[in-house]
């Protein structure tokens, strides 16, 4: 029988199989002695130990398209990346490093900026102006007031997607619009510090419909780039793109050579600068990382 890992819980997972329910099921030793650990998100084929209690073994785990180190998750299709338009009012080198993360994965991504209702005309256009011209699509919504609700659903409709954001934006009050299945605790932003405190304790899969899956996941607070080189960040900028081929040097980086095609876009508006200075902040953190 085969399924989807949905939770893992202290040596348990959970699977999920369409048509029939969700098993509580052990890993074989054989993946232990491998040095292989089901992560929520395999597809894996069990055997049924107790069909009337729901439970069984996970004898062989189907390979992965993707897997993330954090959230430790497999077989993504998508990532909704969700800031807030205001309190906390977005950290945008920090969205940048989710984008820039989802790209050096392949992942695809949504990108939500959540409580409209408290955000101003102004901010919105802002961030509308920054993001609308990256590929990603792009979204506006109120959990609050449920607005483009429906419209985000139709982006998650057969798809699994990992749910990823800094705390207080709303994450978990959007999963309970999405789905019926499970409530998630929402917490309430801290006054003091502006963000909000941490409600998620691990990486869950909620199915949301027929063969749709969304996953809320730890809040973030920073993003270490580690696994990326300085020379290959400049493709984790989806706007850069159309440039490629077009500076007079070929292999340019786009930060100190001159005749460069993206920094001329970027003084003729066609790229946004604050996207190119947080492409230009985390090169330069790349390199001297490097360096020591």
């Amino acid at each position: 029988m085969q399924g989807k890992i949905v939770k893992g819980i202290a040596g348990f997972y959970y699977v999920h199989v369409a048509g029939s329910g969700v098993y509580e099921c052990k890993a074989k030793g054989i993946f232990r002695k491998d040095g292989i650990k089901p992560l929520v998100g395999d597809d894996v084929r069990i055997e049924i130990l107790d069909e009337k209690d729901m439970e069984g073994n996970i004898m062989d785990i189907l390979p992965r398209k993707n897997e993330l180190v954090r959230p430790a998750v497999a077989n993504i299709d998508q990532a909704l990346v969700v800031f807030a338009v205001a309190k906390p009012k977005p950290h945008l080198n920090l969205l940048d490093r989710f984008l820039v993360m989802m790209e050096s994965k392949g992942i695809p991504v949504v990108l939500c900026f959540n409580k409209t209702d408290i955000g101003n005309d102004p901010e919105i256009a802002e961030l509308s102006s920054i993001y609308a011209g990256c590929g990603y699509p792009l979204i506006f919504t109120s959990a609050e007031q449920e607005i483009n609700i429906a419209e985000l659903k139709t982006l998650l409709k057969g798809k699994t997607t990992a749910i990823a954001g800094p705390s207080g934006v709303g994450k978990s009050s959007l999963i309970n619009l999405l789905q019926s299945e499970v409530r998630m605790e929402t917490g309430n932003i801290s006054r003091k510090i502006d963000r909000g405190k941490h409600t998620t304790r691990h990486s869950e899969l909620i199915v949301a419909g027929e063969d749709s899956y969304i996953m809320d996941t730890p809040g973030f607070s920073s993003l270490y780039l580690s696994e990326i080189e300085a020379e290959s960040l400049k493709h984790c900028f989806p706007e850069f793109a159309e440039y490629e081929g077009a500076c007079r040097f070929g292999g340019c980086d786009h930060v100190h050579e001159p005749d460069c095609a993206v920094k001329q876009a970027v003084e003729s508006g066609r790229i946004h600068r604050k996207r190119y200075e947080d492409y230009l902040a985390i090169y330069q953190e790349i390199r001297e990382r490097k360096r020591y």
